[in-house]
C-alpha cells in the first residue's frame, strides 16, 4: 500500500487541500473558521472611513475600466463600486456588509443561480 492509499484509507488529507470523498465541503467550515464573518472583517467594521473623493473616484474609474461583457468582470466592477461607497458620505455601508454581500453572491454563483 502506498502512502497516499494509507492516508486515504484513514480519511486524511492527501495534500491537495481536499479531504477524500468530501468535494462539496465549505473550506472555511472544514478549517473550523466561523464562515459568517472572519475576525479581520469584524475588526475592520469598527474603523471609520473618511470622505475621500479622490479614492472614491479612483475606485470607480477602475470599476469602469474592468467592466466588460463577462459576468466575472461585471461582478468585480460591482464590488469595486460597493467598496468606493465606503468613502462616500451619502452612502451607508461597512466592510462587513460588503464582505457578506460578496460572499453571498459568490455562493449563489457557485450553485448556478438562485433556487426558487
Amino acid at each position: 500500500m502506498t502512502g497516499g492509499e494509507e492516508r486515504e484509507e484513514r480519511g486524511e488529507d492527501d495534500g491537495d487541500g481536499e479531504s477524500p470523498g468530501d468535494e462539496s465541503a465549505d473550506p472555511l467550515e472544514a478549517a473550523g473558521v466561523d464562515p459568517v464573518v472572519p475576525d479581520s472583517a469584524s475588526d475592520a467594521a469598527g474603523e471609520a472611513f473618511v470622505d475621500d473623493a479622490e479614492v472614491r473616484a479612483f475606485l470607480r474609474e477602475v470599476a469602469d475600466d474592468v467592466r466588460g461583457d463577462s459576468s466575472e468582470s461585471k461582478q468585480l466592477s460591482a464590488v469595486l463600486y460597493r467598496v468606493s461607497d465606503l468613502y462616500d458620505p451619502d452612502e451607508v455601508t461597512s466592510p462587513e456588509e460588503i464582505y457578506l454581500n460578496v460572499r453571498h453572491i459568490m455562493r449563489i454563483k457557485e450553485q448556478g443561480g438562485i433556487e426558487r
